[in-house]
């Protein structure tokens, strides 16, 4: 599965706020904010990947597993929130990393901006007051780019991950466009769409992964894409995305 180019970045469009980009080593993420907070998303940047190398330094297994695993109580808070989520979900802790990083960043924004969005290919961490619309960009899916989950400002904050077996770098062992979960957890929504993604190979499995979700505490919703098939559970308000 090769990478796929951020392009539906091209497409954001965080009413009232600054959107702008920063990376350091794997980490690209795309902000909103009320003004320009590049410097200071670097540096939070810098700090959440410090807990995590130092982590993964001395335990390598901890970036290589592709099932749960315990860590040490003393680990670094991301290290342990990966750690739950894989827990919670069955997977390994770094398929938890990207929902993760995004939700750090995006806390520790807060404290200058009122409004907050991060993300983290693909995984979002939104904070504030404000209504928003995550579009899902699927691939060649006939439905991609053209429906989204409105996010009620009164809801925030929330995580809204999405796996794809079809798209993006991530490992997946299903066949889903996409599979896009809501929680207030980063990690834990990452993880646990990775989670269903792998459930998914043929559209009668949607409805298999939709009942997962169910069962997978902490989660609010999911919606799951493939072909030209969708379908949706939880707390998830779908809207049409126009131009």
């Amino acid at each position: 599965m090769g990478y796929e180019p951020r392009t539906y970045r091209r497409a954001v469009r965080a009413t009232g706020l600054v959107t702008f980009e920063v990376s350091l080593k794997e980490t690209d993420l795309q902000v909103s904010a009320i003004r320009d907070l590049r410097d200071e998303a670097a540096v939070l940047i810098c700090e959440v990947r410090d807990g995590l190398e130092g982590y993964i330094g001395a335990h390598p297994r901890f970036a290589e597993s592709y099932v749960p695993l315990d860590v040490e109580p003393d680990a670094a808070p991301v290290v342990r929130s990966m750690a739950e989520a894989a827990r919670m979900t069955g997977v390994g802790p770094m398929a938890a990393v990207a929902g993760a990083v995004a939700e750090y960043v995006a806390r520790g924004l807060a404290d200058v901006s009122r409004e907050v969005v991060v993300e983290n290919g693909g995984d979002l961490y939104l904070m504030g007051t404000v209504t928003r619309t995550v579009a899902l960009w699927a691939g060649d899916s006939p439905l991609s780019g053209t429906v989204g989950i409105e996010v009620a400002g009164d809801a925030l904050p929330l995580a809204v991950c999405t796996s794809s077996g079809r798209i993006g770098p991530s490992a997946s062992f299903g066949r889903a466009h996409t599979v896009t979960v809501i929680a207030r957890d980063g990690a834990l929504a990452d993880a646990a769409a990775t989670a269903l993604g792998y459930l998914v190979r043929v559209p009668a499995d949607i409805d298999v992964a939709l009942a997962a979700a169910r069962d997978i505490p902490g989660v609010l919703g999911a919606v799951v894409v493939l072909d030209e098939h969708i379908g949706a559970w939880g707390e998830v308000r779908l809207v049409p995305v126009t131009g």
